[in-house]
């Protein structure tokens, strides 16, 4: 079986996270690392069995076969790396958020349409579990037409610890989260029509934003109230996940803490709770993740193969970041921002 060949660029945390998904696939090999730091490329190669390593990027294309990048650095770096695989001809991934601003959003968009090259997003929240499952009592109509929603993820789970870079940016939480909890609402309920976004700053030690509430009104006539939160001390810490409800005109579902499942009609409430599956490379801290990071890499695995079609292109997820960006808009001037 001829494999897919990927190099990844990019050794930081959340490498481990897609390697580990990339090597549960058989259709792929990942042939290469870079990282500007190669001593800490090195550690990553030897966990995941990985041969050639390099703190030059370009040496991959010159060294190697390859037919997809997939590129986990800074997010400051995307447009850099995506101009150089589109240069080479090579299909490309970027983490979320996928640039730094609309404008950088847009050159990298427009520079692999003009390569040929297909380009996606990673963003996995849409594809964890208990999300899919969602999704299908939504589509069932169970609950009947949906019109309201909310969604909390609020935690005060030590992230700078792991991730110390977050604590330098000057745009954190819509960046970070809200890149999530945005495309997630898209997911289910299609396009915003509007949002207004209120934004603090708590924590006093970080540049960034650390509590966010959002109002988005969707043109499917659902209202969404989003709340995001890095410093809330609550009774119970639940991090990384995302709680849920769900009003509609026959019903309601809820997600509650351990992926627990309720759906309420008039004939009663019934409960069901996902099961998360588990990998050798997992994390015990992050066990929500994993799966949603196989599916989403098998989709667009499956795309290039020319087999699906892919939820997460650049062209989707650039619908996100104008979500994003308007959010910051909204906060900064106070304004309901329409699309």
């Amino acid at each position: 079986m001829t494999k897919l060949k990927i190099a990844v660029f990019g050794t930081g945390f959340w490498s481990q996270f897609q390697i580990g998904a990339w090597q549960e696939l058989p259709e792929v090999e990942i042939v290469a690392l870079y990282n500007r730091t190669l001593e800490k490329a090195k550690i990553v190669a030897e966990r995941f069995g990985i041969q050639h390593c390099y703190n030059d990027a370009e040496e991959i294309f010159r060294n190697h076969e390859v037919d997809v990048i997939d590129i986990i650095t800074d997010v400051d770096t995307h447009c850099k790396f995506v101009e150089m695989a589109a240069k080479y001809g090579k299909h490309v991934i970027t983490q979320k958020p996928m640039a730094p601003s609309l404008a950088i959003a847009e050159r990298m968009m427009a520079v692999t349409k003009a390569a040929g090259v297909k380009y996606y997003c990673h963003e996995n929240y849409r594809w964890q579990p208990q999300f899919r499952r969602i999704k299908e009592i939504l589509d069932s109509g169970i609950i009947g037409k949906p019109y309201r929603c909310k969604t909390n993820f609020n935690t005060a789970f030590p992230l700078f610890e792991t991730q110390p870079f977050l604590a330098e940016l000057e745009q954190f939480a819509l960046t970070d989260q809200g890149s999530h909890q945005f495309d997630l609402l898209r997911f289910l309920f299609g396009e915003p029509e509007s949002l207004y976004c209120l934004t603090q700053q708590i924590n006093p030690t970080i540049k960034g934003e650390d509590v966010v509430t959002t109002m988005i009104k969707m043109k499917s006539g659902v209202v969404c109230e989003q709340e995001i939160s890095f410093t809330s001390r609550l009774e119970r810490e639940i991090f990384p996940q995302t709680l849920l409800l769900i009003e509609g005109s026959e019903g309601s579902v809820k997600i509650d803490p351990d992926f627990m499942i309720k759906i309420t009609t008039k004939e009663g409430t019934t409960t069901e709770t996902i099961t998360i599956p588990h990998y050798s490379w997992d994390h015990p801290r992050l066990s929500v993740e994993p799966p949603s990071i196989v599916a989403c890499n098998n989709n667009i695995l499956q795309n290039i193969l020319g087999k699906a079609k892919a939820e997460n292109t650049g062209d989707d997820n650039f619908k996100t970041v104008q979500m994003v960006f308007g959010a910051y808009e909204s906060a900064r001037s106070g304004k309901v921002i329409f699309f």
